[in-house]
């Protein structure tokens, strides 16, 4: 564990499905050399994840910032995106607003919200239509 924190940093291109899972499998990855359990890695890297593609999907990208300290690992994820007009909606499992190619592609099942939400201890979503979301996730160290 880290005795004082360690912040991150990772852009999220658009579109590029590609890439996407890059950060979250990143920091995956310093969480296991840090020591962390395997418990506390599995659900960052879910909420990430899920994060993650949404900014892909719906957003035109965005940054990741993730700051590890030996109590919590908290995570904002800032998109360029059109905003969420109805965040309750959008927080019900199965609700998508993914396009048919992207449903193609396998994703778009609309578990993404609810799924950070089940994955993380606290959870914000703060959204400006036209201007961008920004997610704000933590998951506690127990």
């Amino acid at each position: 564990m880290p005795e004082n924190s360690v912040k991150l940093h990772y852009n999220v291109d658009a579109s590029d499905f590609t890439v996407a899972g890059q950060a979250s499998g990143a920091v995956k990855k310093v969480l296991k050399q840090l020591g962390f359990s395997a418990d506390v890695i599995r659900r960052v890297a879910v909420a990430m994840y899920e994060c993650e593609i949404n900014m892909v999907i719906h957003a035109d990208g965005g940054e990741i910032d993730v700051e590890i300290t030996p109590q919590k690992i908290h995570m904002i994820h800032k998109d360029r995106g059109p905003g969420i007009k109805d965040i309750e909606k959008a927080m019900q499992e199965g609700y998508s607003t993914a396009d048919e190619k992207v449903r193609e592609l396998g994703f778009g099942a609309g578990m993404g919200l609810p799924n950070m939400k089940r994955y993380t201890d606290e959870m914000n979503i703060s959204t400006e239509i036209g201007k961008g979301t920004v997610v704000d996730m933590t998951v506690l160290v127990n």
